[in-house]
């Protein structure tokens, strides 16, 4: 489970910020970070969006609070299953696309 570490950056997710760093998503300049982000999560992308970076940046300039934490950390697991589920999709249909 992703894990958030407060750095005494209050929280606020800077600009030039989310920046992932070897499994941490940085959000401000103090070190604020979500820990314990898979890259494959990170780098997964949705109708042209890297969806962990996008959701934070639309958070410029604010703090996140309990729930928005809460809320994050269940994208990153939700991105991980989905990304397991679309792996055994691809392994059961190995013929894709049918001829």
């Amino acid at each position: 489970m992703t894990q958030f570490c407060d750095r005494a950056g209050n929280r606020v997710v800077d600009a030039g910020h989310p920046k992932y760093q070897q499994g941490d998503v940085i959000i401000n300049k103090k070190g604020d970070r979500f820990s314990g982000v898979p890259e494959n999560v990170w780098n997964f992308y949705v109708g042209g969006y890297q969806v962990c970076q996008k959701w934070l940046k639309d958070r410029k300039g604010r703090t996140l609070s309990d729930e928005d934490i809460l809320h994050y950390q269940r994208i990153v697991v939700a991105l991980q299953e989905t990304i397991e589920l679309m792996a055994k999709i691809d392994a059961a249909i190995p013929g894709f696309p049918i001829e």
